[in-house]
């Protein structure tokens, strides 16, 4: 399908699936990559999940140059923007461009004032050259730990930095709680709105109307399949999206 303006749609109000990849090489990408296109989703995340950016970087290009037209985004595991931005800007350089750069950690720290880590990214990221969409993990899954009384300010707080805000549940799988999820909507405002773990067709509903993006893996794979999208899973949870749309 054609390419969209991401960030116009995550304000269109239907929330968007953008499915990730768990990448093992360029054949199983690729074959995820078209199931997610036939679905009709925006695009994708793929994460190198299994071995270091080093080896990840010639499968993208790989996948970049047999797709060019698809929206593609990439998560470095565990890499904040510091380190992905300018791997991007050299990606793109060399015509492989990332639509969308995901981090675990956007390195927001609610406890304090000056956002020296934030700060610090944010120059980075406009030094790359890089102009993909930012989006960045708030009180996510694996990382410092954020007490339930300070999700607001820092949801608040990271508005300033990132393009979509990303919050999780407390590991990969886990759904998130539905009130810190409407903590972080009241605190970010018109802010879109990402959730990055434990979405299922079966869950998808609880969600839809406070959150923008859906990033699903597990949710939609094949049982105990870490790597391959089920495409009757990801119509299943398309359809729950689209039900709920009709209902606004």
């Amino acid at each position: 399908m054609p390419q969209i303006d991401f960030t116009q749609a995550l304000r269109t109000g239907e929330t968007l699936v953008t499915p990730v990849i768990h990448v093992l090489d360029t054949h199983q990408a690729l074959r995820n990559l078209d199931i997610v296109d036939a679905a009709g989703c925006p695009g994708a995340f793929l994460i190198n999940h299994d071995f270091p950016v080093d080896q990840f970087l010639p499968i993208l290009k790989e996948v970049r140059a047999a797709r060019p037209d698809l929206w593609i985004g990439v998560n470095f595991l565990d890499q904040p923007g510091n380190i992905a931005f300018p791997i991007l800007g050299q990606l793109a350089q060399v015509g492989c461009h990332v639509d969308a750069y995901w981090a675990d950690d956007a390195r927001i720290d609610e406890r304090v004032t000056k956002q020296e880590d934030a700060e610090s990214i944010a120059q980075i990221r406009r030094e790359s050259g890089w102009n993909g969409v930012y989006l960045g993990g708030v009180a996510f899954k694996k990382q410092r730990p954020v007490p339930e009384e300070l999700h607001s300010e820092a949801a608040r707080i990271s508005t300033q930095y990132l393009d979509v805000v990303t919050s999780s549940g407390i590991a990969t799988g886990h759904e998130a709680d539905l009130t810190k999820i409407e903590t972080f909507r009241r605190a970010i405002g018109e802010t879109p709105l990402a959730l990055a773990s434990g979405i299922t067709p079966e869950n998808a509903h609880r969600y839809c109307g406070l959150v923008d993006c859906f990033l699903v893996a597990t949710g939609i794979n094949y049982p105990g399949d870490f790597y391959n999208i089920d495409p009757k899973q990801l119509d299943a949870l398309l359809a729950v999206i689209r039900k709920q749309g009709e209902k606004t």
